[in-house]
């Protein structure tokens, strides 16, 4: 085979075979139970007080007359605290998306279809691409060029975040105009499917991997298009600002609780508790986070719930190193990573594991397995 033609070859990854903390098999029978009671917990609150957070908000601004009477100034006292908590909810639409998208949150599987459009829909994210590109971020973790989605080493300023769209990016309107024209170029076929990552996920001659993205982004374009349709019509001027503007404030504790995933951590090995940080997180931050913050957990057993992930922290503790407690201790621990790579750009954190736990009874290679199959389908 000449040179030329063997670089026009696809790449093959190579499989890795992931450590598993063990797990006894009833228990993690237990762990891997979806209940749709659990998922509608999880899921409905957070959508109705993202209704009620935008209708609040909304009202404090418009102050329609036979509701209000009069315009009163003073309500716009409320916009500023009502504008952060509309923008911190609708921010964790992207950790709504994840796991919904995992299917692992309803039992019943058209439900987690359903949230995962709504929730897509908030945050303006084409859930069909993140799903092919996290597919392979869980198979093949931090090993580049198979995972793309995640590239160490990064650096990630956590004062920096409270800038831009962390508290209020100022370019809002600049950055909606964007977005409405990108969502039209990606449903032309025009853009979206550019860069060498693209390029493993939608390759060229199989254009039907970009059919669902291309519609995705027509509904995207119409239904926020169609908002600002109605706003100008009915004079609804605040409607953009509560449904279609929330990616561009708010999100400055999301982007804290989610920045910690990986950065900092080995790339190349095949060990979660080594290339993923888990940390414990306030209940109330946790719910909204879809408890993402058990970050080794849900890489080692991705076929297990989100609002089961505390309990098989706990089942696997002993075999974990050790955890942060709050965004405080986490990224105090972060930011001395950083400092050593900013001196040395090749320093890795490698955590301090525990001695090898015994493997319970009841528990094999093939039920591991099948739980990674689960993860990554």
């Amino acid at each position: 085979m000449s040179t030329a033609s063997a670089i026009e070859q696809p790449r093959q990854p190579i499989p890795i075979r992931w450590y598993r903390s063990p797990v006894a098999r009833d228990e993690m029978k237990r762990l891997m139970e979806r209940s749709d009671t659990r998922a509608l917990l999880q899921t409905l609150p957070h959508l109705l007080l993202m209704v009620a957070s935008g209708t609040a908000l909304y009202l404090a601004l418009m102050q329609p007359a036979p509701w209000f009477g009069r315009w009163n100034p003073w309500l716009l006292l409320a916009v500023p605290p009502l504008l952060m908590l509309h923008g911190f909810l609708c921010s964790f639409a992207i950790n709504a998306v994840h796991e919904l998208g995992h299917g692992t949150v309803f039992r019943t599987r058209w439900l987690n279809s359903l949230f995962e459009h709504v929730f897509a829909f908030v945050g303006w994210i084409d859930h069909f691409s993140f799903t092919a590109s996290h597919t392979r971020h869980h198979r093949y973790t931090l090993h580049y060029p198979d995972d793309q989605e995640v590239v160490l080493p990064t650096r990630c300023d956590h004062r920096g975040l409270w800038r831009n769209n962390g508290v209020f990016d100022w370019r809002v309107l600049w950055q909606y105009v964007n977005a409405l024209r990108l969502r039209y170029r990606v449903a032309i076929g025009k853009a979206g499917f550019d860069g060498p990552w693209n390029a493993v996920l939608f390759p060229a001659d199989q254009p039907e991997l970009r059919r669902a993205p291309r519609r995705w982004a027509w509904c995207l374009l119409l239904g926020h298009g169609g908002v600002l349709v109605a706003a100008i019509t009915f004079g609804w001027w605040a409607l953009p600002l509560v449904v279609s503007l929330t990616p561009w404030y708010g999100g400055a504790i999301q982007m804290l609780m989610n920045s910690t995933q990986h950065v900092g951590m080995m790339k190349d090995v095949p060990d979660a508790r080594l290339c993923c940080r888990t940390y414990t997180a306030h209940p109330v931050l946790q719910y909204f986070y879809w408890h993402m913050n058990y970050h080794i957990e849900h890489h080692m057993y991705a076929a297990v719930p989100c609002y089961r992930l505390g309990r098989l922290h706990r089942a696997i503790l002993a075999d974990l190193p050790p955890t942060p407690h709050g965004l405080r201790e986490t990224w105090h621990q972060i930011d001395a990573i950083q400092e050593k790579q900013r001196l040395d750009p090749t320093f890795e954190q490698r955590p301090d594991l525990p001695a090898p736990v015994a493997v319970p009874t009841g528990i094999g290679q093939v039920d591991q397995d099948q739980d990674q199959d689960i993860a990554a389908a």
